[in-house]
């Protein structure tokens, strides 16, 4: 494909008109007030910016809620979303409301609150660096014991493999980050997300925006907080998709996965032929086949009672001994996502 022309004007300073925000929603009248008030803070130029709420169909109140704040801020429009899924609705609100004078998306997620003037800092950085898009680090956070064990587990390491966007503190070009701001003339070139994605649509937008010569820069100084999940079975079943998400990334492009992509399978993999064997060591009397079966399973247990002593030591709360219950609802879904993906190549169009 033909490379979409970059930015080039010297001049970075936005009026704010520039600015296209694409807010998908579903049923989040808890917080889609205080994300879109945030939105609209810390910059006086925002107010020129155009923010479009993509509504998948809320059963709630939220659509009532946009209404009411768009009678008080004209620049808030609602739209309905039809497919439902945040990457048909982010391209949807691109292809209807897009105008001339916008040059830059940006993606914000309804259940977030964001930083004052958040949109116009993402805006001016991707101007000034001409990138073809900007991402931004996620800072984990939990209220429960178990969600602050998680969150202090998976900005590590062993928690999400080193990936740059998970808490770094290094501003830098990224092969991947969290969706933040984007030049619509690159998105549009790339012919946007693929709508058929629930899961994984910002790093498979992000393959085809670096196949296409674009750089994606990861802006350390403009961070999120992320709340995880607040169960066990919640945050497997958000790992489960994520892994699934990715084995379809990986198949759409025939890409060779990371090691810390295919980390968690590999460990599936092992934790489940390593307890095959000991079965079968049990069933046939051998000590040495149970001995071996068991040598993977018993070092992966050890994995998980280490991190949630060395979460527990490190900030002096007992809530980190759920740190190590939290990696293996983490690892273990993502691991059995990513193999069904594979392996059944199957639709993703659920939520």
């Amino acid at each position: 494909m033909n490379h979409p022309d970059r930015i080039t004007e010297a001049d970075t300073r936005l009026t704010g008109a520039e600015i296209l925000i694409v807010v998908p929603a579903l049923n989040e009248a808890k917080a889609i007030d205080a994300c879109l008030r945030s939105l609209l803070t810390g910059d006086a130029r925002l107010e020129r910016a155009d923010i479009i709420v993509a509504d998948g169909g809320s059963s709630d109140d939220t659509r009532a809620i946009v209404t009411r704040l768009a009678q008080k801020f004209p620049n808030i429009r609602l739209i309905d979303n039809p497919e439902r899924l945040q990457s048909a609705g982010i391209n949807r609100a691109v292809a209807l409301c897009a105008r001339p004078q916008h040059r830059v998306l940006v993606r914000a997620d309804a259940h977030a609150v964001y930083p004052p003037g958040y949109a116009m800092h993402a805006a001016e950085a991707l101007v000034a660096g001409k990138f073809a898009s900007v991402v931004v680090p996620m800072d984990s956070r939990g209220q429960t014991c178990f969600q602050r064990a998680a969150a202090w587990i998976v900005d590590t390491k062993v928690g999400s493999g080193g990936s740059a966007h998970r808490g770094g503190r290094l501003s830098q070009e990224v092969d991947h980050g969290h969706h933040c701001a984007m030049s619509l003339e690159w998105f549009r070139g790339v012919s946007g997300y693929d709508a058929s994605f629930s899961h994984n649509e910002d790093a498979e937008l992000d393959h085809r925006i670096r196949l296409a010569g674009g750089r994606i820069w990861l802006d350390a100084d403009l961070r999120l907080d992320y709340w995880m999940r607040p169960t066990p079975r919640a945050l497997a079943r958000q790992y489960w998709n994520y892994g699934r998400g990715r084995a379809r990334t990986v198949r759409k492009h025939a890409m060779t996965p990371r090691l810390r992509q295919i980390a968690p399978a590999v460990n599936l993999i092992l934790l489940g032929g390593g307890l095959l064997l000991a079965l079968l060591g049990l069933l046939l009397g051998s000590n040495g086949m149970v001995a071996l079966g068991l040598a993977w399973p018993a070092l992966y247990l050890t994995v998980l009672i280490g991190s949630s002593l060395a979460m527990a030591l490190r900030h002096r709360s007992l809530c980190g001994l759920w740190a190590g219950p939290a990696l293996a609802a983490m690892h273990i879904p993502w691991g059995a996502g990513f193999l069904s993906g594979i392996l059944r190549k199957e639709s993703d169009h659920a939520r």
